[in-house]
C-alpha cells in the first residue's frame, strides 16, 4: 500500500516538474522570438514596399 502511494507520488512530480520545464521552455522561446523581431526589425509591424518600410500612419 505504501508502495503504491509513492510510486504514484514519484509519477505525479515527475510529470509537474516535466510539465513546468515545458512551459519554461515555450516561454523562453516567446520571448527569444520577440527580443529577435524587436532588434531585427518585424515586418508585421511595419510593412514594407519595394524594400522600404512605409510609415504607419493611424
Amino acid at each position: 500500500m505504501v508502495r503504491i502511494k509513492l510510486i504514484l507520488i514519484a509519477i505525479a512530480s515527475i510529470l509537474a516538474l516535466g510539465s513546468a520545464g515545458i512551459w519554461l521552455l515555450i516561454s523562453e522561446r516567446q520571448v527569444a522570438q520577440e527580443h529577435r523581431a524587436k532588434f531585427l526589425g518585424s515586418s508585421k509591424e511595419y510593412p514594407t514596399s519595394g524594400g522600404q518600410k512605409m510609415n504607419v500612419e493611424w
